[in-house]
């Protein structure tokens, strides 16, 4: 019984040096990481200086690029401010060149004295406006016999005809405005396109030239 209780504690004195011989180089691993940390944490007063000066370089870098954007936008809100105002303005020119077609069909006013000056004074406001308009930078795009551009007009339809180049504005639904650099409305446009039978002639007459 007391030969097993002697082995017994010699069997736990050897667990525990083991123990510590195993966890020994873990600690020191452990101190000497932390010691690398810590000296890595430790700059020179020369670094502290350079570190100081590169964080102040990226504030005021920082600040100068918000103080450009606060600038855009003020210049913007001043520049194109009415924007919206415009845009909504431009229904009266639409409305006035409707009334103004509208009372020209009319068969009971055709050729009357009365539409002849209702119409005078239609065209005195619609010269109004379009002056009022171009002083405020609100201008009308110039759209007929010019070439389809997608930046100020959109194409409603094709229409044929072989006097003028494919793609080229030969009717205009709706007036198109810019304001100052910028687009307020597109032009609605109709374009001109060759007709489907001069097509036709034109490929039947390639594929014969071709077979020959």
């Amino acid at each position: 019984m007391e030969k097993e209780q002697k082995e017994n504690i010699q069997n736990d004195n050897l667990d525990k040096e083991e123990s510590n011989r195993s966890s020994k180089p873990q600690d020191q691993t452990d101190d000497h990481n932390k010691k690398e940390e810590d000296d890595k944490k430790e700059l020179t007063p020369e670094e502290k200086i350079l570190q100081l000066e590169d964080k102040l370089a990226r504030t005021f870098a920082e600040m100068e690029n918000q103080r450009r954007r606060f600038e855009k936008e003020k210049e913007d809100a001043f520049e194109y401010g009415g924007f919206s105002f415009a845009k909504e303005a431009l229904s009266l020119i639409d409305n006035f060149e409707r009334s103004k077609s509208i009372l020209e069909s009319d068969e009971k006013l055709k050729d009357s004295e009365a539409l002849k000056k209702t119409l005078e004074h239609f065209d005195i406001i619609h010269k109004d406006l379009i002056s009022i308009f171009n002083k405020n930078d609100i201008k009308q795009i110039d759209s007929l016999n010019k070439k389809l551009d997608p930046n100020f007009h959109q194409a409603m339809m094709e229409i044929e005809d072989d006097t003028k180049e494919p793609g080229t504005i030969i009717q205009e639904i709706q007036k198109g405005f810019t304001i100052k650099d910028r687009l307020l409305r597109p032009s609605l446009v109709g374009v001109a396109k060759k007709t489907q039978e001069k097509t036709a002639k034109t490929e039947e007459s390639k594929e014969n030239s071709e077979t020959k």
